[in-house]
């Protein structure tokens, strides 16, 4: 039997440098929120660059969530709770960098 393919929904953050530790606890705890608010997430993950490596470009903060379907996840995007820590982390961001994929 063929194991189902999932859609991962990869977001990554690069934070504002004026952005405090306090705000970004805030704003990882609202996003973690969001696989209670919204059916449609099947599976959530999360953390924080820890590579030795030098290449994240700023970036520190992953999430990964997983959706049935391209539906599904087209129905999160525009999601009143996905759209709320939009507005409420929006501000914080320098740079934002989206990836999906189906899994193999």
């Amino acid at each position: 039997m063929a194991k189902a393919r999932l859609l991962r929904h990869v977001v990554m953050f690069r934070f504002k440098d004026t952005t405090s530790a306090d705000k970004l606890r805030e704003i990882e705890t609202f996003f973690a929120s969001l696989p209670g608010k919204i059916d449609l997430i099947q599976d959530f993950e999360w953390g924080t660059n820890n590579s030795p490596e030098g290449k994240a470009q700023g970036f520190t903060h992953c999430f990964t969530l997983t959706f049935k379907s391209a539906e599904d996840r087209d129905a999160y995007i525009p999601h009143p709770e996905h759209k709320a820590f939009g507005d409420m982390a929006g501000n914080f961001f320098e740079k934002v960098l989206v990836l999906d994929y189906w899994t193999n």
